[in-house]
């Protein structure tokens, strides 16, 4: 098999995964949203603020740095299992004698008992980190997609059954436990993996230093992602994190299953071709240039549908998540291009000067934050937009000067996804203004008619438009289409 097919059938299986857990992710919130409040997921998130935040510690980067090793034995596996058990439960320790002093903080008793119990799932996630950077490192993404979906399923199916029975924010918690548990087994048995000690840590401490920095920049990316949850939850209160909390998860999604199937494949080959320029950079924009286009046009219906999806889907109490969810798709474009240049900064050990970006857009993020509390949470996302192009320019600045590409390659990479979403927004635009409000009366109505022809409109855009920078994309998806309807390519 090719390195291209190779590199396109990883793509496949982590966007399977992905597209997969998303959608189940999505159909299973909607149940929740509707069993459960918003300030009942307001008080979720704020204790995986700070156990989120230590989960990055109790891994070390150490997973990572497996992956993108020359060679791995072993017994590097169990020298890395043995330092995550000890920092492991070190945590939970730490967290178990902190929990009052968080349920004083917030002025809630219940925290305490959420929080020890929620770190419980620091015990096991060595037995989900070593196995998982086992199947990434052989890039047995098929694996990775089969435990994923499992323990979605599992910590899912409990969460929703304890809610239906009354548990409130402990279905959330102990949801969560039961996918840990569930997805450290499954891993294990895919990656044929047992435990093992070792205390021998000579080898340790060379995955350790490439680990630091890895674990040091997931602290910082994970703390300015979590910052606006930690202040909102200090000022407009619980329910104010909840539903900003749910506009922001929802328009991750495109990112997290379109460009995060891109990243780690991408990571991984990046890792293999670390003395080969030429190759990085067609594989580096390359992925730019195809997570533009099957990304972008997902958030230019997310700006335009967000009321009347919030509405359909979770019901009239979470209607204010609908605007800072329509803004918020403004700026997720940027994200892409900020992701994959990560993918490069990491796979070529450029992690130093990326740590020193991430510090700059924490600090920009909670200025960004405060700055748009008087203006609610519509201000705060708008505020945020300014921070995300920033991001977006100053890691792809960093990627260029590490592969040697220009701001005129990146434009070329875009260019074909900006020529179809500008043609899809004319076309909605054009859509509502001339529908005007006959079908927003209803919202599944709205959803469909928008929606369909926007879907529809883009795919025949993308497979009749003569864009020469897609005809090899193009052509892949044309033999597909004529294999299925006529049983044999054409």
């Amino acid at each position: 098999m090719s390195a291209e097919n190779s590199f396109r059938r990883s793509v496949s299986w982590l966007f399977l995964g992905n597209t997969s857990t998303q959608i189940l992710t999505f159909a299973f919130g909607i149940v929740l949203a509707r069993l459960l409040a918003p300030a009942e997921f307001g008080m979720l998130v704020t204790i995986q603020v700070f156990t989120g935040l230590a989960g990055f510690v109790s891994g070390g980067g150490m997973g990572q740095a497996l992956v993108r090793a020359k060679d791995a034995t072993r017994h590097d596996y169990d020298v890395v299992f043995t330092l995550q058990i000890m920092i492991g439960l070190l945590i939970y320790g730490v967290f178990f004698l902190a929990a009052p002093w968080f349920a004083h903080w917030y002025d809630t008793p219940l925290y305490e008992s959420l929080l020890r119990v929620s770190a419980l799932t620091f015990v096991t996630r060595p037995l989900v980190n070593v196995p998982n950077s086992i199947l990434h490192r052989d890039m047995r993404f098929k694996a990775q997609t089969v435990a994923r979906v499992a323990t979605l399923m599992v910590s899912s199916g409990v969460s929703i059954a304890l809610a239906w029975a009354g548990w409130s924010v402990w279905s959330l918690i102990l949801g969560g436990l039961a996918g840990s548990i569930t997805n450290a087994t499954m891993l294990s048995l895919l990656a044929r993996w047992r435990p093992g000690l070792s205390f021998e840590f000579k080898r340790g401490r060379e995955l350790a230093r490439y680990g630091f920095l890895v674990s040091i920049n997931d602290i910082v990316v994970y703390a300015r992602n979590q910052v606006a949850n930690l202040i909102l939850g200090r000022t407009l209160g619980m329910s104010a994190v909840g539903l900003f909390n749910k506009s922001d998860s929802l328009v991750r999604m495109p990112a997290t299953f379109i460009t995060g199937s891109v990243y780690q494949v991408l990571f991984r080959a990046l890792a293999r071709e670390q003395h080969d320029d030429a190759r990085s950079r067609q594989m580096f924009l390359q992925g730019i240039r195809l997570v533009a286009v099957y990304a972008t046009p997902c958030y230019v219906m997310l700006y335009w549908l967000a009321t009347p999806m919030i509405h359909l889907l979770y019901g009239e109490r979470w209607i204010e998540a609908a605007a800072p969810l329509s803004l918020l798709a403004v700026a997720c474009p940027m994200l892409m291009i900020a992701n994959l240049s990560g993918a490069v900064l990491a796979a070529r050990n450029w992690l130093g000067r990326e740590l020193r970006v991430q510090i700059i857009l924490l600090a920009l993020t909670a200025g960004a934050t405060f700055a748009g509390l008087q203006y609610g949470l519509s201000g705060i996302a708008i505020a945020l937009i300014a921070v995300a192009f920033y991001n977006a320019l100053h890691m792809y600045w960093l990627a260029s000067r590490c592969l040697g590409t220009g701001w005129g390659d990146l434009v070329r990479a875009l260019a074909p996804a900006a020529l179809l979403n500008t043609l899809l927004c004319l076309l909605v635009f054009a859509l509502d203004a001339t529908l005007g409000r006959h079908y927003t009366q209803s919202d599944l109505l709205h959803l469909l008619v928008v929606g369909g022809t926007g879907g529809l409109a883009y795919a025949l855009m993308f497979l009749l438009l003569p864009i020469p920078a897609l005809a090899g994309e193009r052509n892949k998806w044309i033999a597909k289409l004529t294999f299925n309807r006529y049983g044999n390519p054409k």
